[in-house]
């Protein structure tokens, strides 16, 4: 058995996601699952995710206006290993099957630890120090090269995840042949995902949105590890990091401005609160009149249309609980990034009308 894709993290959104999508793809690939934070406690997880019946993914939602409610099985998964109790076995797929290389470590995956100076592996070393042990032990075999597609959400995530290995060799005495191979022979990915997997079924699988998106951006050596309609190769990110955090995003922070206003009592969730009296009519006039014009004068009218109807009808979905309690963690720190970033933008570009309710909110922090 050969599996051209290993992917390092067991997390519900890759089950629902990357996973779902080499098993729908038009040539289904298989994948190497490796478990990169050693818990035990997941074994169970593990076992379950490469089980040769496959495990489900549960997809609930509106869809154009169709309720969506109807269960896939995965198998692309064909094999899962754990980087603490089985890393000859990591290295060796690494080194003879990968040919992608996918990651969702979460922040904590990609801080520095004190091991990653060692000189060989440590089950505690930052996700950055594991691969450049995998890629200098693929570098020493001289095996092909290959594609590095981080997935995490981080802007220009390929750059950063090749900047923090390539900053771990520079630890390791800087081996020239090693950087250039790093730098050269391995291609690195930026790419954007957006899938709202709301919960885990047990012991393996997901229950997520209709909504998928896997962009990715085109360069030297950059293609897709499948091909499916929710894989999109594109020439720049940008336009689409745009929609995504300063309509999506911007929306819930908005929300939260205004369930924050009137009290901020109960625990309600997004599609309740929205159908509340006048709350839905507040957010269309600040998408209306203080988003979608800025995105019309960057010439992305139409794409804003498109995406702030996509939006709305994710904000209500059926099936979702999206509690407003849980958008508004951090809300200070959300409100900078997406609105006063888009404030900024729009004064950038020279669009030339106020913004008030979104100055207003500003105002309020």
């Amino acid at each position: 058995m050969k599996t051209p894709v290993i992917q390092f993290g067991t997390s519900r959104f890759l089950q629902a996601h990357a996973d779902l999508f080499l098993s729908e793809a038009t040539l289904p690939s298989t994948v190497t699952v490796v478990q990169t934070s050693g818990d035990a406690a997941r074994s169970r997880r593990l076992a379950a995710l490469a089980a040769p019946e496959g495990y489900p993914v549960r997809i609930r939602g509106l869809s154009e206006g169709r309720v969506v409610d109807e269960t896939k099985t995965v198998t692309s998964v064909k094999r899962c290993l754990s980087a603490s109790t089985e890393w000859t076995q990591v290295v060796r797929v690494f080194v003879e099957e990968a040919e992608f290389v996918l990651s969702n470590t979460g922040d904590a995956g990609y801080q520095s630890q004190p091991e990653d100076g060692a000189a060989t592996y440590h089950p505690s070393m930052s996700f950055p120090a594991k691969l450049f042990h995998l890629l200098a032990a693929r570098h020493a075999a001289g095996a092909a090269p290959l594609v590095v597609m981080p997935m995490e959400l981080v802007v220009d995530n390929g750059a950063v995840l090749k900047n923090a290995v390539l900053a771990v060799a520079r630890l390791h005495g800087g081996n020239d042949a090693l950087i250039s191979y790093i730098e050269e022979r391995v291609f690195w990915a930026c790419s954007l995902v957006d899938r709202i997997v709301s919960e885990p079924m047990e012991p393996a699988g997901a229950v997520a949105e209709p909504y998928a998106l896997w962009a990715i951006q085109k360069g030297p050596g950059i293609v897709a590890p499948c091909i499916h309609p929710a894989i999109e190769m594109v020439d720049d990110l940008t336009e689409i990091e745009r929609l995504k955090l300063h309509i999506l995003n911007l929306g819930h922070t908005v929300l939260v401005d205004l369930w924050r206003r009137r009290g901020g009592q109960g625990d309600p969730i997004v599609r309740t609160f929205m159908a509340s009296p006048g709350m839905l009519d507040e957010l269309m006039e600040i998408y209306r009149r203080e988003v979608i014009p800025v995105f019309a004068h960057l010439g992305q009218g139409e794409a804003s249309e498109r995406y702030m109807a996509v939006t709305l009808e994710r904000f209500a979905n059926p099936f979702l609980d999206h509690r407003l309690v849980d958008i508004g963690q951090n809300h200070a720190q959300k409100i900078e990034r997406r609105i006063k970033a888009f404030v900024n933008l729009a004064h950038r570009s020279g669009y030339p009308h106020q913004q008030p309710h979104l100055m207003r909110i500003l105002s309020s922090e």
